[in-house]
């Protein structure tokens, strides 16, 4: 059962090779739990125990489920994770032919992935394309998933860098670009990389007005490990934490408190879209949620003062080849369950109390449970967890899921904590 449950997540994962496809794979999962969407330019109409989602730009989505007490005294429960992952975006006018033979395609870095683990492996081609519409204001959206080996990053021989195993430095102007193919007879220049999207999406090309498009392994992810006890599997930072989020969220019972989950975008460049935590996007839902119950401003104020949130970012397991890097005390290992993320340079935002309302959450859950402090020493990253706390002003605990080889193409985990962040979210969900 429990290795059932992570191979289930491998398949989300494998399907969502992009955060717009992330968001329409949850789209579907809650839409078949009787999860009902809401537009923003609609007016809303709530009702208590009923259960909704609204989308933003097809790469984020809020979920919820209206609770059965008074929503000023019982708040919300929040869980919030982001739908992107570090990576490759393809520019226009992508097309370079090299030496007269290769044609390989111009990209440019997303967020900060290790970008040595994306070379000679087989990529797909994913993202969202936009169509001219009926007027200028309202292009058609389609998602495209060009699912084959149909891009390369080859290495450079060893024969012509000698010291490359003593320090590899990658330019990604330079040295990550895909290549696509071999310029034939048949092969146009102009305009072959819309032709080729126009092809899969049976379009005119010339009706390709823009896109979206990522890069991703085609390999599908597995189990490994003696007893197959580790994940090895791309973008599990942070699909994962948005996975098992969903799933707490629709197999957790009616409860007096509103339940939310927050699917955001663009956590790894920053946050600052329109889809990202560090717009008005999720205070907006909250105070339009309150409104549409009936409750003035004055009441949406009175209900974010009873709300707790848990930002579900992944966080480090100490490596076994670099325990150097790790804090002294404080070192959580894959299997060991849920971390709690702690920073004083607020890079993190668990307090004491988020502290304490995680650790009697995961004694009730019975669920171990670690604790992740930086090195002093060296310099960390963040989470939406500091961005929602104080936007949203409540108590945010930051946690998630240990890992190796964070932003690597490639990421591993332990099929135990699967298990266990889901009997945490599910008990958040629950009481």
């Amino acid at each position: 059962m429990v290795k059932q449950s992570a191979t289930d997540l491998i398949e989300f994962l494998y399907e969502s090779p992009t955060a717009f496809h992330s968001v329409l794979n949850v789209e579907k999962y809650l839409s078949s739990e009787g999860y009902m969407e809401l537009n923003e330019s609609d007016v809303w109409s709530l009702k208590a125990k009923g259960k909704y989602f609204v989308k933003k730009n097809d790469s984020a989505l809020i979920a919820f489920e209206i609770g059965t007490g008074d929503l000023k005294k019982e708040g919300i429960r929040m869980i919030g994770a982001h739908t992107d992952s570090p990576g490759f975006r393809v520019k226009s006018n992508a097309e370079m032919v090299v030496e007269g033979t290769y044609l390989k395609l111009n990209t440019e870095g997303y967020g900060g992935a290790i970008l040595y683990t994306w070379f000679d492996r087989p990529l797909g081609l994913a993202g969202k394309v936009m169509l001219k519409g009926e007027t200028p204001f309202a292009p058609c959206t389609k998602l495209i998933n060009i699912n084959k080996p149909l891009l390369i990053i080859p290495s450079l021989a060893i024969h012509m860098n000698r010291a490359v195993n003593e320090g590899l430095e990658v330019n990604k102007q330079k040295h990550t670009l895909p290549l696509l193919g071999l310029v034939n007879d048949y092969f146009e220049k102009d305009n072959y990389l819309v032709k080729l999207i126009a092809d899969e999406l049976s379009v005119d090309y010339r009706d390709i007005l823009g896109f979206e498009l990522s890069l991703y392994e085609y390999e599908k992810g597995c189990l490994v490990g003696v007893e197959e006890e580790f994940i090895s599997c791309g973008g599990l930072d942070d699909m994962w934490m948005v996975y098992s989020g969903v799933k707490a969220l629709i197999e957790s019972p009616e409860i007096k408190a509103t339940k939310m989950m927050i699917c955001i975008d663009n956590e790894e460049i920053g946050s600052l879209t329109a889809q990202g935590a560090n717009s008005a996007f999720i205070l907006n839902i909250i105070e339009r949620v309150t409104m549409a119950l009936g409750l003035n401003r004055e009441g949406m104020y009175q209900t974010l003062a009873n709300s707790v949130m848990i930002s579900a970012d992944l966080a480090h397991a100490v490596h076994p080849n670099y325990p150097e890097k790790h804090d002294p005390t404080n070192r959580p290992v894959l299997g060991g369950g849920p971390v709690l993320k702690i920073a004083s340079s607020g890079s993190y935002s668990t307090d004491s109390r988020c502290a304490a309302i995680f650790e009697s959450l995961c004694q009730v859950a019975e669920v171990p449970y670690q604790k992740f402090y930086n090195r002093s020493d060296v310099r960390g990253g963040t989470t939406i967890g500091p961005i929602t706390s104080s936007s949203l002003t409540i108590p945010v605990i930051d946690m998630g899921s240990p890992l190796l080889g964070m932003h690597s193409i490639r990421e591993l985990a332990a099929v135990k904590d699967h298990e266990y962040v889901i009997k945490l979210f599910k008990t958040f969900y629950s009481l």
